[in-house]
């Protein structure tokens, strides 16, 4: 494997990215592409279980969300969820029309709106309907290795893309 100095120091190398150069341009070189085409399995393999339940997988991770931490107001979750309000909202009504969650401007700020699981919604996660999906990662006790090292490039790239300055 090729390396390049950095700015480690000369006697520390890094591999080189396999992404370099124009004749290591393939598809399956690309991690980005390998995260995306992961996303896209694992929505394949969550959709028949969502199905089953009647909920997409956004709605799905709302639902796991509050159950996580209730009371939430719709800026919070947002957060959490890496979504706009603009994007929530339409979702947070739907699971409030079937009757999975409660909305409710915050009396002391009616700027603000929380978000409450209902018993309803709660019962949605008995039993932990999705647990087979870890078994169909095939990843074994490499799983939250894995599910950690994920995490950490997400934020890696949140923190470099909001160092960037903002263009007009």
């Amino acid at each position: 494997m090729s390396t390049s100095r950095t700015a480690k120091g000369p006697d520390k190398q890094e591999p080189a990215s396999p992404q370099a150069g124009k004749n290591n341009r393939k598809l399956s070189n690309f991690l980005c592409f390998a995260v995306y085409s992961a996303n896209l399995a694992f929505g394949r393999a969550y959709k028949p279980i969502l199905d089953g339940l009647g909920l997409t997988y956004t709605q799905y991770i709302v639902i796991v969300a509050l159950s996580e931490e209730d009371d939430q107001t719709v800026g919070a979750l947002g957060e959490k969820m890496f979504l706009e309000s603009n994007t929530l909202t339409p979702i947070l009504k739907k699971l409030e029309s079937v009757g999975y969650i409660t909305r409710q401007r915050d009396p002391a700020d009616e700027r603000q709106v929380r978000v409450r699981l209902t018993p309803a919604g709660r019962s949605l996660l008995d039993g932990d309907p999705v647990s087979p999906l870890i078994a169909a990662t095939g990843l074994g006790d490499d799983f939250p290795v894995v599910q950690k090292s994920v995490t950490r490039l997400r934020d890696n790239l949140l923190r470099s893309t909001s160092a960037e300055p903002e263009k007009s």
